[in-house]
């Protein structure tokens, strides 16, 4: 329960725990440092694969896990939030799971920033799958795919070394994940075309991506609709049932101020 903030009886700033990561967590910790502190006060909490963190000004950062379920409850305890925001990755699925049970035990409101998925459009040769595992796994024979993946979720390609896959990186891999992987140093392409210059040039036969949603990694996924590639599209882990989602910035900011 918030309290009151002096003798005047002026409600204290909503105390705010962000739960970032992803791009649209960037814009809502912007849009939400612009508010008056009087208003809210937020903490954008980031795990710590981010190399390089930022934070907007007006907005408290914070680095690293909290240990499951209880560690973070007992932070929303101690710091005395009134609001959590989870607005990590669609597919990080365990903090999702972690922030929906620490709402509920806490007994605060919890708000969910999820972008929405991408659905398939006329020309798409989709293969709906479950995993990494399944995606890999339904590729035919000696397949040259694109894969779109993060070096975390690569290890399932030792289990088909028949294929030819290409794998793009901003950073070189550690370790060799398959005898037979060409690596790109490089970032994502801007525009389809871009995408499918590079998908032609390379003999790419197929796509395997998550469904991330949003505008940034989409070209890909029409590049392989402008080529006519199948695409092994990875479905998203369901939302916890716990929380209110919305899908843009400007309606989680409403929905806060609103509450």
């Amino acid at each position: 329960m918030r309290t009151l903030d002096g003798e005047d009886g002026r409600d204290a700033p909503k105390r705010v725990l962000l739960l970032g990561g992803t791009a649209e967590a960037n814009a809502l910790a912007k849009a939400l440092g612009d508010l008056p502190a009087s208003q809210v006060r937020v903490c954008l909490s980031l795990a710590g694969r981010t190399r390089q963190p930022s934070c907007p000004p007006g907005i408290e950062l914070r680095i690293g896990g909290f240990g499951g379920v209880d560690g973070l409850l007992a932070h929303l305890i101690e710091q005395r939030i009134d609001h959590l925001i989870d607005a990590t990755h669609p597919f990080a699925k365990q903090m999702a799971a972690h922030a929906a049970a620490a709402a509920s035990r806490a007994e605060i409101p919890l708000l969910k920033l999820l972008r929405q998925a991408w659905a398939p459009m006329p020309g798409d040769q989709w293969t709906l799958v479950e995993d990494e595992t399944a995606a890999i796994s339904a590729l035919p024979f000696a397949a040259r795919p694109f894969v779109a993946l993060g070096r975390q979720h690569l290890s399932p390609l030792a289990l088909r070394p028949d294929l030819r896959p290409v794998l793009r990186m901003i950073e070189p891999l550690e370790t060799r994940v398959h005898p037979k992987a060409e690596v790109i140093l490089a970032g994502p392409s801007k525009t389809p075309g871009e995408e499918a210059v590079v998908f032609r040039r390379l003999g790419i036969t197929h796509l395997i991506c998550r469904n991330a949603g949003g505008l940034a990694s989409y070209p890909k996924v029409e590049a392989a609709r402008q080529l006519g590639l199948p695409v092994m599209m990875i479905s998203r882990p369901p939302a916890p049932g716990h929380g209110i989602i919305k899908a843009h910035v400007s309606e989680i900011v409403a929905h806060l101020m609103s509450a």
